[in-house]
């Protein structure tokens, strides 16, 4: 760092992302893309506003939002667009989060959040997971803080049920609940339906994974419309143009196409059952994901083991340092090609390591 970088952040350890390689093509299964481009309706959406470049985008992404309240059966201003679902993430860090009021999030899940809550100078305390990395939900009753939980959890893929939701929610009335649904689109229950019902619930969900849209960077919160305006005050005195053109008209075109968003997803389901089973008759202990990603581990090799052996093989999955989970990889579900690519590759190691 330079001699004139802030002694407030003197002591932050910044997110690492996936690996996005550019010497090597790999079959990448590191940073739970989609193996699918975007909606053809998507597409003819960004090109059509390509051609207004010029012009800034509306900050307020009226024909955005008419469209996914519609969609979502909810009010327009019960809802806010941002710049990935990361974000959002960050606003709500900043506007609900202070030294009286901490964050709180389980010890294993979405690594950004305590980079978050460092960023924005506010504490945070870490709740441990279960022995088999389910969430129990007491743990979060009562907390005095305000609580994040992904949902399903990152990197696990484990959810929690509608009603261990609404559980958490209601045992938090004096402050805000954030369930993170990155990856809800696969398998678990959103609890966007409960807006109306709690006050204190804001739901953050992307475009990212299941519409096919990582490179177009929109993500998206739904509450109640008074936590909402909260979040604007942020958005407003930081970035009020954080939608470009192509990326607010692409988002109008993917939840219009609602055939190719569901197509894809049940695609993903599939595969990622296969590769489950493939894996686990592999000898493999795999968590039961709810994501586009799987959670395994094998007895004979260490996961950077796995993850060093995949990777000269041309597969790239990811691999955390941290100790409860060291011994996983997490492996991103891609198409079928890919996966069967994947599955004989591991077969292939088991074998020379045997």
């Amino acid at each position: 760092m330079s001699r004139f970088f802030s002694e407030k952040f003197k002591d932050l350890t910044p997110y690492t992302p996936g690996e996005q390689p550019k010497d090597t093509k790999y079959i990448k299964l590191n940073t739970n893309e989609s193996p699918f481009s975007p909606s053809p309706l998507a597409l003819e959406y960004a090109n059509e506003a390509s051609k207004n470049l010029q012009l800034y985008s509306d900050p307020e992404c009226r024909d955005l939002v008419r469209t996914a309240s519609e969609y979502y059966g909810i009010d327009g201003e019960e809802i806010l667009f941002t710049n990935g679902s990361d974000e959002i993430l960050n606003f709500a860090f900043s506007a609900f989060c202070d030294k009286n009021t901490p964050a709180v999030f389980a010890d294993i899940t979405y690594g950004f959040y305590p980079v978050f809550a460092s960023v924005n100078n506010v504490p945070y305390r870490e709740i441990r997971l279960n022995d088999d990395f389910t969430v129990n939900t007491d743990d979060y009753i009562g907390v005095n803080g305000t609580v994040f939980i992904a949902n399903p959890n990152a990197p696990t893929g484990i959810a929690l049920s509608l009603e261990e939701i609404e559980k958490i929610v209601r045992g938090n009335p004096g402050n805000v609940v954030v369930v993170d649904e990155a990856y809800v689109d696969f398998g678990a229950e959103s609890s966007v339906r409960l807006i109306k019902k709690y006050d204190n619930l804001l739901v953050t969900q992307t475009f990212s994974k299941s519409r096919s849209m990582a490179g177009a960077r929109l993500g998206f919160g739904m509450g109640n419309r008074a936590l909402i305006r909260d979040l604007n005050t942020v958005k407003y005195s930081t970035n009020p143009y954080n939608i470009n053109r192509m990326t607010m008209t692409a988002g109008i075109g993917a939840i219009k196409d609602e055939k190719y968003f569901k197509d894809n997803c049940e695609k993903i389901i599939f595969n990622r059952s296969m590769t489950t089973e493939k894996l686990k008759s592999l000898g493999f202990t795999v968590l039961n994901s709810c994501a586009n990603f799987v959670f395994a581990k094998h007895s004979k090799l260490s996961g950077e083991q796995l993850y060093l052996k995949l990777k000269e093989k041309g597969i790239l999955v990811r691999h955390f340092n941290k100790e409860r989970i060291s011994d996983f990889i997490r492996i991103t579900v891609g198409d079928y090609g890919q996966m069967q690519i994947f599955t004989d590759a591991v077969s292939k190691i088991l074998e020379e390591v045997q």
